[in-house]
């Protein structure tokens, strides 16, 4: 019986030195928010565990998942991570097509049951049986029933598998579901996002593959640890939020500045991620660095929270009033802290005349 390579035999055998191999299991401890001790535990599972097998299924989505994973800058990443995951099947970067494909998915579903990951991309059709995607003469509705029924564990990455994403959008005409309406069996954790972070995704297989179990999720199924703070929470214009100071549109004096850009329609006050902290490109940057508001793609029915790029005056902030409400706040509380001013200014002047003429009289 054929023994399953390591993370650890794979990369090495691939010339990915020691060095970078424990860089790489450092920054994923940082990502899942561990405890430095957890360190040496990650790196313990991925010398010792063998490598999980995925397959990769892409249903109806524009594949912007995929292209955040396999583009990403990071090289531990881009060039490693297919490798640490033995992926198996991926329509997209496959060799293999056709009824070859097909059968190699199918073999290696029997002959991993029970122990293998399912990674999906993309909602699935269900009006109409599901006629309007299909895959190898199977509709995507029994696809991924079938495929699920051997999984460990369901990844649903990005928003459409998620939560619908567009596909979902009004009038939704194909009945598009996102998987876990669908899949109700099995453990499924989403990782919404238009695409998500390469290091989200890849941080939530490394911690199944570390403690064989999910990490923690919220009420949406999302990893804590990732999607547990609102953008708005982190975000570097945050200071000016808290000031009453508003881009109020392109190109303004406060854009040019860097202003909040919640009144030109930033959703960051009430979408949760972890843009603002992980960045894209090697934490290069994230959309409201380079002066795009946040559309709160990993948020449900994001689609559908029109308008974009348009301040919604009338959408309360967790904690908060309205943006126009904080604006008139700041308004007014700059006016009473300036009456204060004035008021204390006179008061001691007054008192240090008072002094002033008591001496006098003493010296007297």
């Amino acid at each position: 019986m054929q023994v399953q390579e390591t993370f650890y035999e794979e990369v090495r055998r691939k010339g990915i030195s020691r060095r970078d191999f424990l860089r790489f299991c450092l920054l994923t401890t940082a990502y899942l928010g561990l405890e430095s001790t957890m360190f040496s535990k990650v790196v313990r599972a991925l010398e010792s565990k063998p490598r999980p097998p995925i397959y990769w299924l892409n249903f109806a989505a524009c594949t912007c998942c995929t292209e955040s994973l396999i583009r990403s800058s990071h090289p531990l990443i881009s060039d490693v991570i297919l490798s640490m995951i033995s992926l198996d099947y991926m329509e997209t970067i496959q060799v293999a097509a056709g009824h070859q494909a097909e059968e190699i998915v199918w073999e290696g579903m029997k002959k991993n049951f029970g122990n293998y990951i399912l990674a999906v991309e993309g909602s699935v059709p269900t009006k109409d049986n599901g006629v309007y995607c299909t895959v190898g003469g199977m509709t995507a509705l029994e696809y991924i029933k079938k495929a699920s029924r051997g999984a460990k564990a369901i990844i649903s990455v990005g928003s459409c598998s998620s939560f619908g994403c567009v596909t979902t959008a009004h009038p939704n005409p194909t009945g598009c579901k996102p998987i876990y309406k669908i899949i109700t069996d099995k453990p499924v954790v989403n990782i919404p996002g238009c695409p998500p972070i390469a290091e989200v995704i890849v941080g939530t297989i490394v911690h199944l593959i570390t403690f064989d179990t999910l990490p923690e999720l919220d009420a949406l199924k999302r990893p804590k640890v990732f999607y547990g703070q609102r953008i708005h929470d982190k975000c570097y214009r945050r200071a000016f939020f808290d000031a009453g100071m508003f881009v109020e549109k392109f190109d303004d004096e406060g854009a040019r500045k860097g202003w909040c850009l919640y009144k030109v329609g930033c959703r960051g006050p009430v979408t949760y991620n972890a843009c603002s902290v992980v960045k894209w490109n090697e934490g290069t940057s994230f959309p409201i660095q380079s002066g795009h508001p946040c559309l709160g793609c990993s948020e449900p029915d994001y689609w559908d929270n029109r308008p974009l790029y348009q301040h919604v005056a009338d959408v309360p902030l967790p904690g908060f009033a309205t943006a126009d409400e904080i604006g008139k706040g700041f308004a007014i509380g700059v006016a009473v802290a300036t009456g204060a001013h004035l008021v204390a200014s006179i008061v001691k002047k007054a008192t240090q005349k008072v002094k002033e003429e008591k001496k006098e009289q003493k010296e007297e």
